[in-house]
């Protein structure tokens, strides 16, 4: 068989440009060297976010991605299990963040929740908790551990793409790839290796100051009522570049850091999303280094927990713990270079790849179209 690209990395990166090439009449072979999917893009939230990207091109993407997620889920057999974001502002100064962020072109699909109406949509809410809240209706949210396979085996199915696994790519070479056992060629190469990739491209990882960042992350027993929307609140608006670019976010990040810092020392700002089954999954924390930690700390899944107990109260009982890792470079979405003609590395590396890759996938491969290096005729 023949392919006109192959995708080194089956995670949703990889996948994300497997579907914009096939999409763009490619043949295409997905090369993964995992059983399974196992990777960061089973281990996060599932939780596409649109609301708080980087303000032009991350926010750009985040929403041509979540409208791709739509696309899809339903021939895929993913379910969307929850829609929307609530973020829930705690401080006055987060309030003040939330009303320049309104003022944005960011805020399509945005409205305010004064106290009264937020306590109807959110009745599990602690009375008194809020000043105001932002509801958007633009994010949504797969659950990750379900979602990877299924895209992975519709698109073998409904687009021929051709998935190996078990395969580990030792060498990206111009015009192909090396394996352990033989080499595939294509004239385009896509490689998706996320943290991992500092073992086909270590100077390109070296140049950009690529880190790996660990995050810690709970399931809690379900809290016997239902969430309708992910939920985030104060150190989200510190955290999310859409929202900590605008000039209130710096009083609000002032206040923070007298008053979380221990949430802050790990990188933690609350995320709470609900399964279908009603556990939800809380997290999550960032940690920076040359290598993932192995170990999780106790005292950074009851940081998280203090975060949910604020808006919440006492929460359930943890019934699943686990940690997840990521490529990183400070203020830098991705990393994308052709390090040989018709080869692109692909890194996100800014934690958002279920939020951006379908958009980012798909200029990546309309840049390959537009330099020639794919042809073809289906």
């Amino acid at each position: 068989m023949m392919y006109d690209v192959i995708v080194v990395g089956a995670g949703i990166v990889g996948l994300a440009h497997a579907l914009a090439a096939a999409r763009a009449g490619a043949r295409v072979l997905v090369l993964d060297r995992d059983a399974r999917a196992v990777g960061a893009s089973v281990r996060n939230f599932g939780f596409v976010t649109v609301t708080g990207q980087a303000r032009g091109a991350g926010w750009q993407r985040a929403r041509r991605s979540a409208s791709v997620w739509r696309e899809v889920a339903a021939p895929a057999g993913i379910a969307i299990v929850q829609e929307g974001l609530t973020l829930v502002a705690r401080r006055p100064e987060a309030a003040a963040v939330l009303d320049a962020f309104m003022a944005t072109e960011m805020a399509e699909g945005c409205r305010l929740l004064d106290p009264a109406e937020l306590a109807r949509r959110l009745p599990a809410l602690r009375p008194g908790t809020a000043v105001v809240a932002l509801q958007s209706s633009a994010d949504l949210r797969v659950e990750s551990r379900d979602a990877i396979p299924r895209l992975a085996a519709w698109l073998e199915t409904a687009h021929g793409v051709a998935i190996r696994r078990g395969v580990a790519v030792t060498e990206v070479v111009e015009g192909g790839v090396i394996t352990a056992e033989r080499s595939y060629t294509a004239p385009v190469v896509i490689a998706c290796p996320g943290d991992e990739g500092a073992a086909l491209f270590p100077a390109a990882f070296a140049a950009a100051g690529v880190r790996r960042c660990t995050l810690q992350m709970l399931r809690l027993a379900a809290p016997g009522d239902r969430h309708a929307s992910p939920v985030m609140s104060d150190l989200s608006l510190v955290r999310y570049e859409g929202y900590a670019a605008l000039p209130p976010a710096a009083a609000l990040a002032e206040r923070l850091a007298r008053e979380e810092r221990e949430a802050l020392a790990h990188g933690i700002h609350l995320i709470a999303v609900q399964s279908a089954d009603g556990t939800m999954v809380v997290g999550d924390s960032h940690v920076y280094g040359d290598s993932v930690e192995p170990f999780a700390r106790a005292a950074v899944d009851d940081a998280i927990l203090a975060q949910w107990s604020a808006l919440f109260g006492t929460p359930p009982r943890v019934v699943e713990r686990w940690t997840g890792s990521y490529a990183s470079v400070a203020g830098r979405h991705s990393l994308v270079e052709a390090p040989f003609p018709g080869v692109r590395l692909v890194v996100v590396t800014s934690g958002t790849g279920a939020s951006t890759a379908f958009g980012l996938a798909e200029e990546v491969i309309a840049g390959l179209v537009g330099e020639g290096h794919l042809r073809w005729a289906r």
